[in-house]
Order: C-alpha cells, then sequence, then structure tokens
C-alpha cells in the first residue's frame, strides 16, 4: 500500500552529517516512515521532486511576537505563521506581552484557541511572570505552557519586572515544573537612567537609542539570574543575546554546570551598530545591535563547540510604519518604537553565513532546528528525522542569490526590516508541515489556516516539564 507522501531527489542534512544527493523521506500520517536513498523509498501517493535541494529538519523559531490576542493590528496568528510558512519556518513559539498579557491560564488559552483556529504551521507560546502572577505558575505549566518569560528591562508592552525576591521565588516554582524560564537580560535602571540622561541631553539620534542600552545591561542580568539558578535549580534561557561578552558568561555557567542556554539572532550576526547611522529607527530594537567587537566575539560563542549561544531564532517584532517612524527613519529615536521583522529573511541569512564560510550547513540545522526543540522540551518531535516523528521539512536551495529589493513583498502584516536591500544566497522553496506542502516558491503559502497546531511538550517523550527529582534546600527554603 503506497504511503501518504514521498519527497526525493534531495540531499538530507541533519546535525549529524549529509546524505544524498539522490535521497528523499517518506511520510503516512503526518509521520517519518523511511529516510533513505530515493531508489529504497516506498511507492506514495504524492511525490515531490525536490529538483536537487536540501532537505533538513523543520526550522524553529522560538522567539517571535505575533502579538495576539489583542494587538492584531500589528500582527495575528495567521499573518505570522504565513510568514513563517513563506520563511521556511514549521514551528514558532509566541512570546507573551500582548494584550492582555498571557500571566493567566484563561489568557494561555485563548492564545492557543487563536492559534488552532489560525495557524499555518505548528506553535506554542510564553507565559510571563510578574509580580502579580506567582500564584499562576503551576496553572500556567498544567494549560500546557512551553515555558515562562521574565521581562527584566523596559521593552514593548512596558511589563514589570517582579523585584528580586518575587524572583528568587518565582524561579523556585518554575523549578518544581521542570520548565524552562527564559528573560530578557537588560537591567532596568541602567537603562532607564542612560535613556533619561540621553534625552535631557538633547542625544535623539538613532545611535543614542543604541548607546543607552550598553553591553553591561545584559552582562549584569545575565550573572544575576545565573546565579539566582545555581541557588534555585532553574532551567534559564537567555532571549535574543545581542553581546559576544554576555555570551562568554553563559558559556562560564555552562562551564559550573547550570542549565543554560541562549540564543541570537541573525541581525546581530550580520549587522553592526554602524547600520543605525545607515537605516536609521529601521534598525531599532531591544537589546540593540552591538558594534564590530561585540558581534566577533558574539560569533566566536556561536562557533565553539562549548561556546554560549546554542540556537537561532529572530525576535520578529511587527509594527506598523506609523509606528517605526517610517516617514523618516532618523527622525528623534525616542518617539519610535523597537522591532522589526524577521521570518523570511533568517533563513537566508543564516545560508549566507553557510556560503560565505562562516559555518556548516551541520552547525546551523543543529543552532536552527534541533536545540531549539530541545531546549523548549519539542525533540525529537520537532527537530530531527526520526522514523515515528512529525514530518516537518524546510526545503532550500543553497545556491539562490537574490536580494530583498522590496519589503512589502513579505506577508507580515506589516513588514518594516533592515534586511530591505540586502543580498543574499540561499533561500527556502518549500516548506512541509506534518507531511502537508504548505508553501512552495511556484505557488507561494498554499497552506490553510487552522492547519497549525500546538505542539504538546507535556505529551513529548522526554524529561522535559518533569520536576526533578530532588533538589539540594537552601536558605531560602525556610522563606518559600
Amino acid at each position: 500500500m503506497p504511503v501518504d507522501l514521498v519527497v526525493r531527489n534531495c540531499t538530507i542534512v541533519t546535525p549529524d552529517g549529509q546524505t544524498g544527493p539522490n535521497a528523499g523521506v517518506a511520510v503516512d500520517d503526518g509521520k517519518i516512515v523511511a529516510v533513505s536513498e530515493d531508489d529504497q523509498l516506498p511507492d506514495a501517493d504524492e511525490v515531490i521532486d525536490a529538483d536537487g535541494a536540501y532537505l533538513a529538519p523543520g526550522v524553529i523559531d522560538c522567539h517571535i511576537h505575533n502579538r495576539s490576542p489583542g494587538l492584531e493590528y500589528k500582527e495575528d496568528w495567521e499573518t505570522a505563521t504565513r510568514a513563517a510558512a513563506a520563511g521556511g519556518v514549521t514551528t514558532v513559539v509566541g512570546m507573551p506581552n500582548t494584550d492582555p498579557i498571557i500571566d493567566r491560564p484563561e489568557y494561555l488559552q485563548t492564545k492557543f484557541d487563536l492559534g488552532e483556529e489560525n495557524a499555518l504551521v505548528d506553535f506554542q507560546a510564553y507565559a510571563v511572570i510578574t509580580s502579580d502572577n506567582l500564584d499562576q505558575i503551576k496553572g500556567l505549566d498544567e494549560t500546557g505552557v512551553i515555558g515562562y518569560k521574565v521581562f527584566l528591562g523596559t521593552t514593548i508592552g512596558a511589563i514589570p519586572p517582579p523585584n528580586d525576591g518575587e524572583l528568587l521565588e518565582a524561579m523556585g516554582k518554575v523549578a518544581e515544573t521542570g520548565k524552562r524560564l527564559g528573560f530578557h537580560e537588560e537591567n532596568d535602571q541602567i537603562l532607564t537612567h542612560l535613556a533619561e540622561k540621553f534625552q535631557a541631553e538633547g542625544k535623539n539620534d538613532p545611535i543614542h537609542h543604541s548607546w543607552s542600552r550598553p553591553p553591561i545591561t545584559e552582562r549584569e542580568s545575565i550573572s544575576r539570574t545565573m546565579l539566582f539558578a545555581e541557588e534555585m535549580g532553574t532551567k534559564i534561557h537567555m532571549f535574543h543575546l545581542s553581546c559576544g561578552t554576555g555570551a562568554q558568561l553563559v558559556r562560564d555557567g555552562k562551564a559550573r554546570d547550570l542549565d543554560v542556554t541562549a540564543e541570537t539572532m541573525p541581525h546581530y550576526l550580520w549587522f553592526t551598530e554602524d547600520v543605525m547611522n545607515e537605516k536609521g529607527n529601521v534598525a531599532r530594537i531591544q537589546p540593540p545591535i552591538r558594534d564590530e567587537e561585540e558581534r566577533d566575539i558574539l560569533w566566536d560563542e556561536v562557533l565553539d563547540e562549548d561556546g554560549g549561544i546554542d540556537c537561532i531564532a529572530t525576535d520578529h517584532s511587527p509594527h506598523t510604519d506609523e509606528e517605526k517612524g517610517m516617514d523618516d527613519p532618523f527622525k528623534n529615536t525616542w518617539e519610535v518604537i523597537s522591532g522589526f521583522v524577521g521570518l523570511e529573511t533568517e533563513i537566508p541569512a543564516m545560508l549566507t553565513f553557510v556560503n560565505d564560510g562562516k559555518m556548516s550547513l551541520e552547525k546551523w540545522i543543529e543552532m536552527h532546528s534541533t536545540r531549539p526543540a530541545q531546549i523548549w522540551g519539542m525533540y525529537p518531535e520537532k527537530g530531527s528525522l526520526q522514523i515515528g516523528t512529525d514530518a516537518d521539512f524546510t526545503i532550500f536551495d543553497l545556491d539562490r542569490e537574490w536580494t530583498l529589493e522590496d519589503r512589502h513583498t513579505l506577508h507580515s502584516k506589516n513588514t518594516v526590516t533592515p534586511f530591505e536591500g540586502e543580498s543574499f544566497t540561499g533561500k527556502a522553496t518549500k516548506t512541509i508541515v506534518r507531511g502537508e506542502l504548505v508553501y512552495d516558491e511556484d505557488q507561494d503559502v498554499v497552506g490553510e489556516p487552522g492547519f497549525g497546531t500546538r505542539v504538546d511538550v507535556d505529551d513529548i517523550d522526554n524529561d522535559y516539564g518533569e520536576p526533578p527529582e530532588e533538589r539540594k534546600e537552601t536558605e531560602l527554603d525556610k522563606a518559600y
């Protein structure tokens, strides 16, 4: 009896190596049933000829702002996942600074329900921890949250951070769930002081926003949260790490056997802070893009096998042209919002690095598929090509040379990006989620809203979400 789908005539890439060029995969009922040479694949109801392209386990973006619920004028589940499909991304994880913020089980369930109704690719979501919801951590876990986030630095939504006592208590409660707590790791007092000082001094250029949030804001927060995690036994993650010296601290924490992970973004690896003088507030983001020295150190931490960076994501952050000040990209930076889109440029940027010899294909797939899945409890269902797991594939042309000439061709609801005008080598050509083609460059997006589904990390056979068997007692146990 034929299987549902066979993809043939490709080179298969995993972190362990390459198979091909005449290789393929077979899929039945949404699951992988064979990975082999073409002549060993079974008959199928549908055959996709990859035309010599590469096939990898589906790319995962574990840091996007899809803006739903409440801020759908910026983006929603459908438009964000449409962009993901067009960009070759098969799974996304949404951030909690929405309206309302995702700090209660019922709000998390609303975000999940909206995803089930509207998403084109698979998804999950984080919940936020504030001073006001320490009693909700267990309920959020039981509702199926993938992990938690604390905003230590002021950002979109102006969610105030918990104080250090509350943070320690929260970390203990998260440790009991077995799930991971991530941070927007910027020291709020430093950045607020510098922003107020710069504004009082009339320092209003785009570069001044970057300089108001120096690397010390990240390094302090990384050091503090690792110290707290060591005390409380919490698994922690550093979101959107921008500076190499911060990544070095994460590496040092790993050497102390802390369960600490970190991500960085293509824009931190591609640009330096000079982009603020070249493209203005278009490139305004938090944390900001750093200088060349910090970028070079960041690259070292990405490439070092024992380095401080584990995975790649985007911080995909859509805002309207008006919010981004697109009428004048060099206007007073304090009147402009931070963030830009990235779902359709992350794979081309990373493939360009591969073509430039900065990293291997295998290293890229490890950081953009396998490691995000492992860090957030989705592996091996996501991020692998193991038999019996979800048939999520990113198919790409490694040699395609192209330029993003017009950002309005992107699929997000809002499209501001500093990658407009940049040239790439490499592009996703097909995206397959659980055995269904959701994007084909010849047909554009072909997936249907509502096909995407929540990744149930509590139902995947791994130890993520299992409370630790034992945790060392600390002096804080008497208080908490």
